[in-house]
């Protein structure tokens, strides 16, 4: 695969019709915000403290999982994880959680801000977010081949195992794990069971709409993706909701870009969305030394018989001579 300078196109983009909400601000901001001397392009992962009424690590807690932001072109996805004790969770439904995209954008926030200011459910509810900037998104996905691309999915479920890794460290006794399914369910199922051989895991599509654990989770990750989209604006508004579908969003895309560097790092340089835009801007091409590599032989060829030396075409004409001739076998 051949790596350009510009925007590869992305076989994980996620096409989506909807154009989104309109993000306004509201006067609850999350906790789950990087602090103001963190770098906004660097990926952050926030955890609450742990509940009271889990106490010890011998309490069976369940915990659910759910993501928000994989289809926008601009901004971060954001995992989060949401847990609590087995016998609380019937509970969660009448609190009024639901999967995140059937409530509106401030009953969303409403719900975070109990779940960090109400006794009862701050007491019984711990969750953890991890902002997965654009910027780190991309770098993952445009990796050259000598390094092999992060795929999106990949990113996913790194992300996921590290937060279920880093609550088991701090003491949460997690038996049953609901997961909102990122690929095939039960190919995603296995791999989390393997990792955690302890817990019970349930895969499934659509489980923010089927299990309340999950929905807490979908609504700590949307409203941090959302506060975070929100103090990452520069555009006063402008640039929408940051799906590609939305034609305010391709309409700052195509106003805002630079001809070198493209746009700020809160773009995703890995969607098709602004390999277009860039393509169409006739932004200025830039083309890498490694891209020209076409050949590239074992390192085991140097202990074979024939004394050519390896050598690596490239389009500076570079050679591999200079390491010597090839080591006869005895």
């Amino acid at each position: 695969m051949t790596v350009e300078a510009t925007i590869l196109p992305s076989s994980e983009e996620v096409e989506d019709d909807s154009l989104g909400e309109d993000l306004t601000p509201v006067e609850f901001v999350p906790p789950s915000l990087p602090c103001e001397d963190q770098d906004p392009a660097e990926t952050y992962t926030f955890y609450s403290e742990i509940p009271s009424e889990i106490g010890t690590t011998s309490t069976p807690c369940i915990l659910g999982v759910d993501e928000a932001g994989r289809g926008p072109v601009l901004g971060p996805m954001v995992y989060a994880v949401s847990y609590c004790k087995v016998d609380y969770k019937q509970k969660l439904a009448a609190v009024g959680f639901d999967d995140s995209k059937v409530l509106t954008h401030q009953t969303r926030s409403d719900l975070l801000e109990k779940m960090c200011t109400d006794e009862e459910l701050k007491s019984n509810i711990g969750w953890a977010t991890t902002i997965m900037t654009a910027r780190d998104i991309s770098s993952g996905m445009l990796r050259p081949d000598n390094h092999g691309p992060y795929n999106l999915n990949e990113q996913a479920h790194d992300t996921t195992m590290a937060l279920i890794d880093q609550v088991l460290k701090r003491g949460v006794n997690v038996v049953e794990a609901y997961v909102d399914t990122v690929g095939p369910p039960a190919k995603y199922q296995d791999k989390l069971s393997k990792r955690f051989p302890s817990i019970k895991f349930t895969v499934a599509k659509k489980a923010d709409s089927l299990y309340p654990i999950v929905s807490a989770a979908s609504i700590c990750a949307k409203v941090t993706r959302d506060a975070s989209l929100i103090a990452q604006d520069t555009s006063g508004g402008t640039w929408g909701s940051g799906y590609p579908s939305d034609p305010r969003t391709s309409a700052w895309l195509h106003e805002k870009i630079d001809p070198v560097f493209g746009w700020q790092n809160i773009v995703r340089f890995s969607w098709q969305t602004t390999r277009d835009a860039f393509e169409k801007s006739r932004g200025v091409e830039i083309e890498w030394a490694d891209d020209h590599i076409k050949t590239l032989s074992k390192v085991t060829a140097m202990f074979g018989k024939q004394d050519k030396p390896t050598t690596v075409t490239t389009g500076l004409d570079m050679s591999t001579r200079w390491y010597g001739a090839n080591v006869s076998s005895f």
